[in-house]
């Protein structure tokens, strides 16, 4: 049943039933939103940041594959920035301290450390956040085909 913003303002939650606090009521917590009106399309690229070049680079060193945790993880330049590097995601992974330190200012040919995988732009998926998620009610509106047919 779809519900407009008022009339599920207006719904008591239940003992069972998760809820939001506001100042003066309960709303409950629905399981599915459906947006029947936008004002423009949603952007369908990764952002370039620093959270996503950890979680594309599975927050390990492209050097030498160690995973030290995020404190000794730095973004390096495979072509370093004062040779003409960008900052961008093909010019971008992330380095181990020791891995940094040793490449310095040079190319990893010219370090003799090869790069693990290239660096590429990642795909942008929209369920990226919760592909792991399965909510039993939301099996009338998707079905198993859904969640595991191979994507293009």
């Amino acid at each position: 049943q779809q519900y407009t913003w008022a009339d599920w303002a207006r719904l008591m939650p239940q003992d069972d039933e998760l809820f939001v606090q506001a100042v003066t009521f309960k709303v409950r917590v629905p399981e599915i939103i459906t947006l029947t009106a936008y004002d423009r399309v949603p952007r369908n690229s990764v952002a370039f940041s620093r959270r996503n070049i950890f979680r594309r680079d599975q927050y390990s060193c492209q050097y030498c594959g160690a995973e030290p945790g995020s404190e000794e993880l730095t973004i390096d330049h495979v072509l370093p920035r004062s040779r003409g590097g960008t900052s961008t995601w093909e010019n971008c992974v992330l380095a181990c301290l020791d891995c940094n330190a040793r490449k310095a200012n040079r190319t990893p040919a010219e370090a003799r450390m090869p790069l693990r995988k290239p660096p590429v732009r990642p795909a942008w998926q929209p369920m990226y956040a919760w592909s792991k998620v399965r909510i039993a009610s939301w099996s009338q509106f998707l079905s198993e085909a859904y969640w595991n047919v191979e994507l293009e």
